[in-house]
């Protein structure tokens, strides 16, 4: 189980340095490059690339719970409050991000500035991280349902 614990934990930190290194280096870079091609839009550049920053810092969050959730079932204390704590944090963070990406997408849509490939994009992050905030609500619940139990046989013993 170690094993798979620090693999996971690998890739979780593998992740959010290359996302953070986009963040840093690639997005300035295209969003310049989306100015200079389309001049008519570049009083957006701005406030697109602060509006993807700003989605950067609840997914940051929910990785750094995911790592924590990683090191309490290392611990062998998966089956914990902190656990369902922690699944709360990952699903607010999915929420903050599916709202921060729709007013984007509101806020282009209102200047004319949306084209139907950063619409689609938009969506499919949209509609992953809906999945993953409902996947994380049913483990959440899942996993109070299971502390009950414990509890209830802790009690009957």
């Amino acid at each position: 189980m170690r094993g798979t614990v620090t693999f996971l934990q690998v890739n979780i930190f593998i992740m959010g340095i290359i996302i953070l290194a986009l963040c840093l280096f690639w997005l300035p870079g295209l969003a310049k490059d989306s100015a200079e091609m389309n001049p008519e839009f570049a009083h957006l550049r701005l406030p697109v690339l602060v509006g993807l920053y700003f989605t950067a810092i609840p997914f940051f969050l929910a990785m750094y719970q995911a790592f924590k959730l990683l090191i309490f079932i290392e611990s062998e204390i998966a089956f914990s409050e902190l656990a369902v704590i922690t699944l709360g944090h990952i699903k607010n963070c999915a929420i903050t991000i599916i709202i921060l990406y729709l007013i984007g997408i509101f806020l282009l849509l209102s200047q004319n500035a949306l084209h139907p490939g950063i619409a689609i994009i938009g969506f499919v992050i949209i509609f992953t991280t809906l999945v993953i905030s409902l996947f994380t609500a049913v483990l959440q619940q899942l996993l109070t349902s299971a502390l009950k139990l414990i509890t209830e046989n802790e009690l009957t013993v």
